[in-house]
């Protein structure tokens, strides 16, 4: 049930335009791009039916996210990771072909209609709280602290030399700097320190460029299309390479500018510490061990709540369910929320990514409610169990990799 088009005139001349088609939800779900016979992509959003045939390559969040969504109500993920609504629908408002006819069901029959009814009601309980609203003092302390720590690591090796106990010292205090500053990052790439887009990709690169010391990996860590996480197989400790996740909207950082500016920064520093750069077994073994305690903290925390589970991508499972079954949380205190970067409440993270992380302990009760309510597990662990689990939880992820990428 292709769109049809329709001529009318302007400015004199015939205009094609795709008249609007009322589809069924197994119209919708024919549309997947896996069919030889039918290579459309299809989604809903609100009711309203789109073609992503072409558009799905050139989405800022990547072909395979919402690629692997075609065929489905894609509404709640829609609306948790966009933030600017009228800016987007100016780019849906093409691509729309119709809606699904009046006798159809808001929701998909084949999903938990009370669930996702539930959910939605609860994210416009949590709009109404103003939890999405980000707080600026607590982002602007946050950056504070991280310039505090970074300008003391340095003073450290500028008025104590590179002896043991301040060479020690000075890279604790430039690890713990480094990390915060990561987690800074995360934030601001799911756009959730300012109100506008453009200000946290400005801050972003800031952070990124200047803050972040070492070269960023040009590919992010391999995920799937559910947004859950595979693993490294083996200890991050062996691994003096930085980790990164991947979020949306940060494609600047394959430029290799990216890599010169941060890796710049890190020898002028270095330089106006010692005067000169004369003392390279001190700039290699500072640096190193600098990064391999940076990328193990910064690799260990991502890991704990991205556990594999027992649950595989099924189009039969709404978004809401996904997000709920797919990860874990890491119980709450003020050590766990800093040391973490509030990434212990992974659960309200993955279903408000756009949610200040000062206002995730607000929400937890509410997702608790509501997991309660449907009888869904809200796992959570004390720290120490959750960075065990990693380990416990290697050969399972080895058989993921060796299935996703030598087919094994």
């Amino acid at each position: 049930m292709a769109p049809q088009h329709e001529e009318r005139k302007q400015d004199g001349n015939a205009v094609a335009e795709p008249v609007m088609r009322w589809f069924t939800w197994e119209d919708v779900a024919q549309r997947t791009g896996q069919d030889p016979a039918l290579q459309e992509r299809w989604v809903v959003i609100d009711r309203k039916v789109y073609d992503i045939s072409h558009f799905y390559r050139r989405h800022p969040g990547g072909a395979l996210l919402i690629s692997s969504h075609a065929g489905q109500d894609v509404t709640d993920a829609f609306v948790a990771f966009h933030v600017d609504k009228l800016l987007v629908n100016k780019y849906l408002k093409p691509l729309q072909i119709g809606e699904l006819a009046p006798d159809q069901p808001s929701i998909e029959p084949t999903k938990n209609k009370m669930l996702v009814k539930d959910f939605r009601e609860l994210r416009a309980s949590v709009e109404k709280m103003g939890l999405l609203k980000p707080n600026k003092l607590f982002f602007f302390l946050h950056l504070a602290h991280i310039l505090l720590l970074d300008t003391a690591a340095w003073l450290i090796l500028f008025c104590c030399g590179t002896s043991f106990v301040p060479f020690i010292v000075s890279l604790l205090v430039l690890t713990i700097s480094q990390v915060q500053a990561s987690w800074l990052q995360h934030d601001l790439g799911h756009l959730s320190v300012f109100r506008k887009t453009k200000w946290n990709h400005l801050l972003h690169k800031f952070v990124m460029c200047h803050l972040i010391l070492g070269i960023k990996k040009k590919k992010y860590m391999p995920y799937n299309h559910q947004h859950k996480y595979f693993f490294i197989t083996l200890p991050p400790l062996l691994f003096p390479t930085y980790f990164h996740c991947h979020t949306f909207y940060i494609a600047y950082t394959k430029r290799y500018w990216v890599d010169l500016a941060c890796m710049l920064t890190f020898y002028i520093r270095f330089f106006f510490t010692y005067g000169s750069l004369l003392e390279m077994k001190s700039l290699l073994a500072y640096y190193f061990i600098f990064r391999m305690l940076e990328s193990s903290w910064f690799v260990w925390v991502s890991q704990m709540n991205h556990i594999p589970m027992d649950i595989y991508y099924d189009q039969n499972l709404d978004w809401v369910s996904t997000q709920l079954q797919a990860t874990c949380n890491v119980e709450q205190s003020l050590f766990n929320d800093w040391f973490t970067g509030h990434l212990n409440f992974q659960i309200e993270h993955h279903l408000f990514p756009t949610m200040p992380r000062h206002n995730y302990w607000k929400v937890a009760p509410l997702v608790k409610s509501l997991c309660a309510k449907h009888g869904i597990e809200y796992q959570c662990k004390p720290l120490l169990t959750a960075f065990a689990d990693i380990v416990h939880s290697l050969k399972n992820s080895g058989e993921l990799w060796l299935d996703a990428y030598l087919h094994k």
